[in-house]
């Protein structure tokens, strides 16, 4: 997927634009997922989680795929725990059934984190979009009908929602509204800006030695 900008050769461009770290950022990496700060963060701490190969969403992993994920979530709870204080934390995702579908403005499966819990669920929700527990059977059955789905964890529980026709970006206007800092949610509107640099690189200073430690 050589269009991608999560996949070779495109994957540490947008940091090159930014004058930001490309591989150097990367918190901790196995053979199926990387971990790095995000590049427009919308808080201190706010890490993607990539898979390696190109895959279009979490709803496409199988179940080992799956469970490696869901053993990289913990382990970020522990990086929280360790420079935070708290090992509480929201993830969201956007799964796209079809390009750029479900609000995402990459077809490229990864996982936002953000420490704490900021309260998006009632937000979906109150948009009219109710959730049900979210399993990967729940993800495989949306993207297999051709439907794309909003996953949201926070308070220990993660929910799936429906993702058809939902402006982009939407989780992150969701995750910024909830912070409070609701003005500024579009990733294009603090990339490479002072603020976001600065708070990516803060990101990656409180966090790495974190990583180190949890290897």
């Amino acid at each position: 997927m050589r269009d991608c900008v999560f996949c070779p050769p495109l994957r540490y461009r947008l940091n090159a634009v930014a004058d930001l770290p490309g591989a150097d950022a990367v918190l901790a990496a196995d053979d199926e997922f990387l971990l790095m700060p995000d590049l427009a963060p919308l808080a201190d701490g706010h890490l993607l989680l990539v898979t390696e190969r190109h895959h279009r969403c979490a709803g496409a992993f199988d179940d080992e795929l799956w469970a490696r994920a869901r053993a990289w979530r913990d382990r970020i709870a522990g990086l929280y725990q360790a420079a935070y204080g708290a090992a509480d934390l929201t993830l969201f995702e956007h799964g796209p059934a079809g390009p750029q579908s479900g609000g995402a403005c990459v077809d490229h499966a990864h996982w936002h984190f953000l420490p704490g819990t900021a309260g998006m669920r009632p937000l979906v929700e109150g948009r009219g979009l109710p959730g049900e527990p979210a399993s990967p059977a729940a993800l495989r059955a949306r993207l297999r009908a051709g439907r794309s789905y909003l996953l949201v964890e926070e308070d220990g529980a993660a929910t799936v929602h429906p993702g058809d026709g939902v402006p982009g970006q939407f989780l992150r206007w969701a995750a910024a509204t909830a912070l409070g800092d609701g003005h500024a949610w579009r990733w294009q509107e603090t990339f490479g800006l002072p603020r976001g640099r600065a708070r990516f690189r803060r990101t990656l200073d409180q966090l790495a030695a974190c990583a180190d430690s949890h290897q």
